[in-house]
């Protein structure tokens, strides 16, 4: 199969999970993503530039190893999308509220020395990019169409909020990054659906 129609499948793959679908705001950071506003008001981010920038961040990712990463977020649909990522691949998980001094503190018990960090919202995930900025450490960030991404060094335009949307995030990245390894051909199929790398809400969240 020709890059291009492993592309075309991969978009109508992804195309209803609401990866592209922004908020209501988009700043200057997030501009030159944007598409379009929706008849709802909301703006779109444009698909082929989100797949383009996986790529690059997979490669960055490869390059410094996925073992000298580190995936956070403070949001709670992105719990299960980063427990499966670094499942597959190896990385550190954080999860929840991020301690400060985890990055800059080295009397901390708590310390670590990653080489990249990747996150899932420049907002929620502020601590974390602050203490890798300070020490000198690359961030990866998913950031929508309200974020301020100043402080990142790729940027991977998406839906962060939606809990199929950042499925989908993650499920591309690692297979993304297993592309780049040479441990996927292009044409395979992951052994994991996006359905897998989903959040569920449980019957007491919804009541």
């Amino acid at each position: 199969m020709s890059q291009q129609a492993e592309t075309t499948d991969i978009k109508k793959k992804i195309l209803s999970t609401g990866i592209r679908v922004g908020t209501q705001v988009k700043t200057k950071f997030m501009r030159p993503f944007i598409t379009k506003a929706s008849p709802e008001g909301l703006y779109m981010l444009d698909l082929d530039i989100t797949l383009e920038k996986i790529k690059t961040a997979a490669k960055f990712i490869n390059r410094l190893g996925v073992e000298n990463l580190i995936v956070c977020s403070g949001r709670q649909y992105a719990e299960t999308p980063i427990e499966k990522f670094c499942d597959i691949l190896g990385s550190k998980k954080l999860l929840g509220r991020f301690m400060p001094g985890t990055l800059t503190n080295p009397s901390l018990p708590y310390y670590i020395e990653p080489k990249l960090v990747l996150i899932s919202d420049p907002q929620v995930d502020e601590q974390a990019i602050t203490e890798a900025t300070n020490a000198g450490i690359p961030v990866i960030g998913i950031a929508n169409t309200d974020n301020i991404t100043s402080n990142l060094d790729v940027i991977i335009p998406a839906n962060n909020r939606g809990r199929k949307a950042l499925a989908t995030v993650y499920w591309l990245l690692v297979r993304q990054i297993l592309i780049e390894k040479g441990d996927l051909k292009e044409d395979d199929p992951m052994k994991m659906e996006i359905d897998d790398f989903e959040t569920k809400i449980t019957e007491e969240e919804i009541e």
